[in-house]
């Protein structure tokens, strides 16, 4: 029994050995693995890639899109004039305002026009607040608002689908290296017939790295999908404030 104990220990020792010079990280089990766990991690490797560009170039929009917001709503409730705030329209034009603007002041520009035939100069970008020319049809101010919100939505929500569904399939993915590391296991102690740690070890790690590597792609991309659809919302409620904001403006002055 006594004897056993520095033979069990040495054996230990060269497990740990062998491990510290075979140790190469992620790269190391890459290169190692079998074609099936290379697809499934190359896979996986480029959900997660195109996933963190797309998360990188969102936050930095959405940003940007948060402070022209402000700046075009705080200039829109100060100015007199629809021209002036057209020309800041045209500066801040990341903010899906301008577009919402835009839109609802080319109807309001049109119907202007068809309603003063007499004037064929006549435009609504000398239109103060307080001045009334009637216009006919608002729901068509209405219409044209929607859109534009409809527009910057999709602007907005595009490319978020990828995060969406790198959120739902990756950890699929990873579970189909899991399950085929799991069968290679079995087959070796088969092919084998021991089943000492030797013979599973491989299968076995390439089952568990498939499923670090699904779980690693897929939880940053759920959680900036539910953190930048947050923010959507916060801009489409923006947009709908806005919008009504213009129409009773519109209402206001013009009918």
């Amino acid at each position: 029994m006594l004897r056993s104990i520095p033979m069990i220990s040495a054996g230990f020792q060269a497990v740990s050995v062998e491990n510290i010079g075979g140790g190469g990280g992620i790269f190391s089990f890459f290169k190692e693995a079998g074609p099936t766990a290379k697809v499934v991690l190359g896979i996986l490797l480029f959900f997660s890639f195109v996933s963190w560009i797309i998360i990188f170039a969102k936050f930095v929009r959405l940003r940007v899109v948060s402070r022209q917001s402000e700046k075009f709503v705080e200039f829109f409730r100060k100015s007199r004039r629809f021209s002036e705030v057209n020309t800041v329209a045209n500066q801040l034009s990341e903010t899906p305002l301008s577009t919402l603007f835009k839109a609802g002041y080319a109807e309001l520009d049109a119907q202007v026009k068809a309603n003063r035939p007499d004037d064929p100069g006549a435009t609504a970008s000398g239109v103060t607040m307080s001045q009334r020319f009637l216009i006919r049809n608002i729901s068509g101010i209405e219409r044209a608002l929607e859109r534009a919100i409809g527009v910057e939505l999709s602007r907005l929500t595009k490319y978020m689908t990828f995060l969406a569904t790198t959120a739902a399939a990756c950890p699929f993915i990873g579970l189909f290296g899991t399950v085929w590391g799991i069968m290679q296991s079995f087959r070796a102690i088969g092919t084998t017939g021991s089943t000492s740690i030797v013979a599973v070890a491989p299968g076995i790690s390439e089952a568990l790295v498939n499923t670090a590597a699904g779980l690693a792609a897929a939880i940053p991309a759920l959680i900036f999908y539910n953190y930048f659809m947050g923010k959507v919302r916060q801009q489409r409620a923006g947009m709908e404030d806005f919008a009504l904001e213009f129409i009773n403006l519109a209402e206001r002055n013009f009918t």
